[in-house]
Formats: C-alpha cells, structure tokens, sequence
C-alpha cells in the first residue's frame, strides 16, 4: 500500500511538474513578445519622426503608395485570415484531432507564404523604380519597420513547419502543444502588428 500511495504521489508531482513547465514557458514567451513590443514601438517612433522630414525630390507615403493601397489591403486580409485559420488549429489541438490541427496549420502556413510573397513583390518593386531604402531616410525607415515584421512572420512559418513535423511523429503530446499554444500567441501578436503598420504607414500616409 505504501508502494502504492508512493507511485501515486510521484505521478502527480510529475504531473504538477509539467503544469509548472508550462507555465514558466507561457510567461517567459510573454516576456519575449513584451520585448518584440518595444522594438516595434521604437521602429514606429523612428518612422513617425522620420516620414515627417522627405527631402524635396524624393516619393511620400501617398505618392508611393496611393495607387497599391488595394494590394496592400489584399496583404493584409491574407494575413488577417491566417489568423483565423490558426485559431481553427488550436481549437482543434482541445479535441486532440491530429489531422485537422495539421490541416489548419498548412493552410495558416499558406496564407503567411502569401503575405510574405506579396510583401517581397512590393519591396521589389520599390527598389527597381528607384525607391529603395538608401533613396530617403524615410524610405530607410520604411524598409526597416516592414522588413523587420516580414522578417518574424518568416520565422513564424519556419516554426509553423518544424512544428507540423512534430505533431505528425509524435501527435499532440504536452510539449507540442504547449509550442501550439506559444506560436498561437507570436502570430496573433504579429497580426496586431500588422494592422498598426497598416495604419500607420500606408493608410494614413495616402489619407
């Protein structure tokens, strides 16, 4: 009996032992999106103060972007619907349903491709007409602000596939979905982002 009450005792500090891992993950994965949230913050500051001083002779907001601003848009729905397509995985990870938490990943995956690709198509488009980010200091800021959210966005879907890997050796165990619940949260941030860089830099730029 006391063999047995042991084993039960060391199964549930085990148990409570995860709890706590997930936990400390969870908060420490705050901590580095709170982090993120400054360096946003002081990349909008620098673009706010920056897009404020163009030098004569160089492209403003509204003349770069007046006439792309429904592509942009188009981006911008792409990135906002795969937000939304992620949230479908985690509801379906609650009901341990491996296929359709790998189908909603691959799908969230290829709309993040898409953004991603539209968002190099536009850069690339910039540089070749003469707009590059050497051009201005505001352009220099814009490159900045856009590529460095790209830039995490691309990481987010090079985390998305290690993470489908994962799931489909090993199923939706603690750890992997405990990685589910703090890539969940990267991308939702990272769709937050977006919509003030939408905001901020295209929308009221053209306005």
């Amino acid at each position: 009996m006391a063999e047995v009450l042991h084993h039960d005792n060391h199964g549930h500090d085990e148990h409570h032992h995860h709890h706590d891992d997930t936990d400390i993950t969870v908060f420490g994965f705050w901590t580095y999106l709170m982090s993120d949230l400054i360096l946003f913050g002081t990349l909008f500051i620098a673009f706010a103060v920056l897009s404020s001083h163009i030098p004569l002779g160089t492209p403003s907001a509204k003349e770069l972007f007046g006439d792309s601003l429904g592509f942009v848009l188009t981006e911008t729905f792409a990135l906002l619907i795969s937000s939304v397509t992620f949230g479908f995985a985690v509801l379906a990870s609650y009901k341990k349903n491996v296929g359709q938490v790998l189908t909603w990943l691959a799908i969230t995956w290829v709309f993040g491709a898409a953004f991603i690709g539209m968002e190099l198509y536009e850069f690339n488009h910039l540089v070749h007409a003469g707009h590059g980010p050497t051009t201005s200091a505001f352009l220099s800021a814009f490159f900045t602000l856009v590529g460095t959210h790209g830039i995490h966005v691309t990481s987010g879907l090079v985390w998305m596939l290690v993470l489908m890997y994962q799931i489909k050796k090993n199923g939706l165990t603690l750890p992997n979905t405990r990685r589910l619940a703090c890539l969940s949260l990267f991308w939702h941030f990272l769709d937050i982002v977006w919509i003030c860089v939408f905001s901020v830099v295209y929308l009221m730029g053209v306005l």
